[in-house]
């Protein structure tokens, strides 16, 4: 989220920086991962991570993911698990619509050496 919403400012604002390739490629394949682990059901691996330590320390660990336990927290949404699921895939086709937008650009396209 924080890099999509970084692009957006860089588009508005004209930063170069945005454009990127590694940057760009490394961002699609982050909620390429997360989009594709909510389609096959599977947890994310810091959210078990988590939960272990949690119940080492003699805390109580939450069911499901960490984003949809942090999400309903914050803004007392509770919603089934294809909701997030949903959330996550719109937002990675909102990050390939990013790179028609603002498509990545390597310093030989920009004319630098």
């Amino acid at each position: 989220m924080f890099g999509f919403a970084v692009i957006l400012i860089g588009v508005a604002l004209g930063w170069r920086w945005i454009e990127n390739p590694w940057f760009r490629g490394l961002h699609l394949a982050a909620i390429g991962v997360v989009a594709l682990m909510a389609l096959g059901g599977i947890v994310c691996p810091l959210t078990t991570l988590e939960n272990y330590f949690r119940e080492k320390g003699g805390e109580a660990s939450y069911p499901g993911a960490f984003v949809g336990h942090w999400a309903h927290r914050l803004i007392f949404f509770q919603g089934p698990p294809w909701v997030f699921t949903t959330c996550y895939v719109i937002l990675a086709l909102m990050v390939v619509g990013l790179l028609v937008l603002a498509p990545p650009r390597s310093r030989s396209e920009d004319g630098q050496s």
